[in-house]
């Protein structure tokens, strides 16, 4: 199987741009819990659980596509697709949960 890294053929997406979402994720994430250990207004801290679950639901679209054009390609290609598929659509219905 493919991990996210730079280069690797097929694969979209770049190991070092996934971590530098991730650390501004957690950031997000910091910044919420202070907002609550502060007692900020709830709005203010559901819009700010809100843009850290798009920041996340982004970040899972790279990853899932990254996956399709290297782990699912390269299974497609090499006579693999029935599990492939079967394991891609598991996957999906966990992700949209």
């Amino acid at each position: 199987m493919h991990a996210i890294t730079k280069g690797e053929p097929g694969m979209k997406a770049d190991k070092n741009a996934v971590i530098s979402r991730l650390n501004r994720i957690e950031g997000q994430i910091r910044g919420i819990k202070n907002m609550v250990e502060q007692d900020k207004y709830c709005v203010d801290v559901l819009i700010q659980v809100a843009a850290a679950r798009s920041a996340l639901n982004s970040l899972g679209a790279v990853i899932l596509e990254s996956h399709i054009q290297g782990c699912v390609k390269d299974a497609i290609q090499s006579d693999k697709s029935e599990k492939i598929i079967n394991e891609l659509a598991e996957l999906i219905k966990k992700y949209l949960k």
